[in-house]
């Protein structure tokens, strides 16, 4: 056969096709062995390796510690299983808490069932997994099995690399583009954690020697998935893909595409280190009004979480476009103006359509669907020269009038939304007028507020914990500032591998500078924020952590602070 030629099949043989009667119309290709020939070049240039297993080894041998305390009855099991669960990127940040205060409060009942799920027989995962997460104190109230089932899935790598972290979105995308069905949607904690366990073992047998393990195709599939979260970013108007050579049509309600499925807020929420509750708000009152703002200082991460929420809640990047405001930015940039082009040999101009109304279109081509228009520093624009008729337009959805340029009538589609990004740290452009406060909604993020407040400290226990010392240092700069709407965001160091050398520089050529504007007529406040004063002034104080958990106690060690042993 040639490959790409299109041929029935039976139907119960065919993962993936166009079904027409009684038959399924397919390309060849395996999306199975696709997905696998994707992955080979992370095995091929070493990346699994260093970005991925390292770190997941030493987390295993960490949890083995754990667990033999834990079966052996030493009583030094609550800090070596804290260390597991907490000290890595794996589990969701709002578990390690929850989990430390129960070791505490009751650890006779936390004992037993670390015990049940770390048994040295033969007792199948789900069970183990079933046993333990009953236990957990309030694990009713926790919202959603695959968030519940993560953490438990960490203290799991106790028992070795057969048994390797679980997280929804990355298998749920390698679920789809493998052609693998994703398990029932009243799967408990068990069943789903053994579904992925037995699509693993897919790729280990089908793989050319790598992935070896269940644990190497798990970091296989973590690679893959943010190889595509990378591709969304870059591609946010990507162009429609071309047709195959040789198709069977199909109607438009059972057309599939290449496009991954949608992040759920759930997933989102456990991405940004968000409460789900403060995005469910958010969207609750973009369904009231149509249009946000985040407003708060630099550095809080307003435009990345502008974004992102955007594509989530629009079910995908596509239908979402970025512009940003600056003081020469105007109405026929914005909306519709005219354009200067060459006709034959002499200029001439043309009335162009600016985002607003190209995404006002694209929104109105698929009304079942959510569009959005993110724009990023909103309040550097002249807002009422830029708007212009959207001041009403905003307010009445279900009205039309004619723009400016054109003699057609317009209104804006119920399916198109906004979020604005606003920085309340520069005084000369930190006020809108009344007009725009009225038509849209403001969200505070603020980084003595959740959801900022202890993000710093939740991103560094998931990705640097050695570095947890930095969160005590800006939080020690807001005090001193002492100024709500100009104060440090945590996005500064929220990089991947940061270590000492980074946040001096980032002190000295981004934190330090913008202080000084802040302290503009009070210089000589400017000493007391030097980087060395801070970590000594932070020597052996209490720092809040800012997300409802225990203070963190910091304590010398040579130059460096650090935060206390549990």
């Amino acid at each position: 056969m040639v490959h790409g030629e299109v041929v029935p099949c039976i139907r119960q043989h065919c993962p993936a096709g166009t079904v027409r009667g009684n038959e399924i119309y397919m390309v060849d290709n395996d999306p199975f062995d696709d997905y696998l020939r994707q992955a080979q070049g992370f095995i091929d240039s070493g990346q699994i390796d260093s970005e991925e297993m390292k770190y997941k080894l030493e987390i295993v041998a960490d949890l083995g510690r754990a667990r033999d305390a834990v079966l052996s009855g030493d009583s030094a099991w609550p800090a070596l299983v804290r260390k597991g669960l907490i000290s890595n990127n794996l589990s969701h940040w709002s578990y390690g808490y929850p989990f430390s205060e129960w070791f505490d409060s009751q650890p006779d009942e936390a004992l037993q069932a670390l015990r049940a799920l770390w048994a040295d027989d033969d007792t199948p995962p789900g069970e183990r997994i079933r046993a333990f997460i009953t236990q957990v104190p309030g694990h009713q109230q926790r919202r959603g099995v695959g968030t519940r089932l993560t953490p438990v899935s960490v203290l799991l790598m106790a028992l070795g690399t057969e048994y390797p972290p679980f997280r929804v979105t990355p298998l749920n995308r390698a679920y789809d583009r493998t052609g693998y069905p994703r398990p029932p949607q009243d799967a408990d904690e068990g069943v789903m954690y053994e579904h992925a366990l037995a699509f693993l073992d897919q790729l280990v047998e089908r793989s050319a020697g790598r992935p070896s393990n269940r644990l190497e195709a798990q970091s296989l599939v973590w690679l893959m998935r943010r190889e595509a979260a990378d591709q969304e970013e870059v591609a946010v108007e990507a162009a429609p893909a071309a047709e195959p050579e040789a198709t069977v049509e199909q109607p438009a309600s059972e057309q599939q595409t290449d496009e991954q499925p949608p992040m759920s807020l759930e997933e989102l929420a456990d991405e940004l280190m968000f409460d789900v509750g403060f995005l469910r708000d958010i969207e609750k009152l973009l369904d009231d009004k149509g249009q946000v703002i985040f407003r708060g200082p630099p550095g809080t991460g307003k435009t990345y979480a502008a974004r992102k929420l955007a594509a989530c809640l629009a079910g995908s990047p596509g239908r979402v476009r970025l512009v940003q405001f600056h003081p020469s930015y105007a109405y026929e940039d914005f909306v519709q103006g005219y354009r200067p082009i060459r006709i034959g040999d002499h200029p001439g101009l043309a009335l162009r359509n600016g985002p607003l109304l190209d995404m006002a279109e694209q929104a109105r081509s698929t009304p079942d669907v959510k569009h959005f228009l993110v724009i990023d520093e909103i309040n550097r624009g002249d807002l009422a020269k830029v708007f212009g008729e959207l001041y009403f337009l905003l307010e009445y959805r279900d009205e039309d009038m004619h723009l400016q340029y054109s003699a057609e009538s317009f209104s804006l589609p119920p399916n198109l939304y906004f979020i604005g990004t606003m920085n309340t740290a520069d005084p000369s452009v930190v006020l809108v007028d009344f007009a725009l406060r009225r038509r849209f909604q403001f969200v505070e993020f603020h980084p003595a507020r959740p959801p900022v407040a202890g993000l710093l400290r939740r991103w560094l226990h998931r990705n640097a914990p050695a570095m947890q010392w930095v969160a005590g240092v800006v939080e020690r700069a807001n005090e001193k500032l002492d100024d709500s709407q100009a104060a440090i965001g945590p996005s500064y160091f929220m990089r991947p591998d940061l270590d000492d050398e980074q946040v001096r520089l980032i002190w000295k050529h981004n934190i330090l500078p913008y202080i000084e504007d802040q302290l503009y007529g009070g210089q000589e406040r400017l000493a007391g924020f030097e980087l060395d004063v801070l970590r000594r002034e932070v020597e052996g104080s209490v720092a809040p952590t800012g997300d409802g958990g225990e203070p963190q106690r910091y304590q010398v060690n040579g130059s460096r602070v650090q935060p206390a042993p549990w």
